[in-house]
């Protein structure tokens, strides 16, 4: 199996915490461990993007503009990303952008010179996952309190959080069901190699 190169993230309830329509920077928090995965990533040399669906934009409740700010206050705490992602589509407007449809994962990839097979994508639905598998690349799911238990039950790879899911991806695309690692913080930074 090819080596992880990109590693794209659900924003909403997978990076930062889900606030539905957010159109104000000020209520982005990132959750646990995401600075710390992040961070990890980049040590790794592996490129890193967030994929968001706005469907409030088609719907009116949110400006692509407010989309922008909010994205660029979740950089300004994780950032710098590689590649962004935004899908502003409703449900039913039939775009090919909207997990699990592949579109938004593929144009990712692209723009970050690597192939699917290559990307892993971390999310709290399993339309986030499956999007991945349509794609060719691996998925693991992040249950939030919006991920329903079908969708955990069905999917592949499944971690507690995101650091989980980080600290797996370093040894190379995800194998087996539930992913468990039970580190410290600061045994996943350690790299091999001595300081100096």
């Amino acid at each position: 199996m090819s080596r992880v190169r990109a590693v794209l993230f659900e924003r909403d309830g997978t990076l930062v915490e889900d606030v539905p329509h957010n159109t104000d920077p000020d209520r982005v928090r990132p959750v646990a461990g995401a600075r710390e995965a992040v961070g990890l990533l980049r040590l790794h040399g592996i490129s890193t993007g967030v994929l968001t669906e706005q469907p409030g934009v088609a719907r009116g409740l949110l400006t692509d503009a407010d989309v922008r700010r909010v994205d660029r206050r979740v950089d300004d705490l994780l950032g710098p990303f590689d590649v962004w992602g935004v899908c502003p589509h409703a449900p039913d407007d039939g775009c090919h952008c909207r997990a699990p449809e592949p579109g938004l994962l593929l144009w990712a990839v692209g723009r970050v010179c690597t192939a699917p097979s290559g990307c892993v994508v971390v999310g709290d639905r399993g339309a986030h996952v499956e999007a991945a598998r349509r794609a060719g690349g691996h998925g693991i799911l992040v249950p939030s309190d919006r991920t329903r238990p079908e969708e955990t039950a069905r999917a592949d790879h499944v971690a507690p959080d995101v650091l989980t899911a980080v600290r797996a991806i370093l040894t190379g695309p995800p194998r087996g069901g539930v992913l468990a690692d039970e580190r410290p913080i600061e045994a996943a930074f350690d790299t091999g190699e001595e300081p100096g």
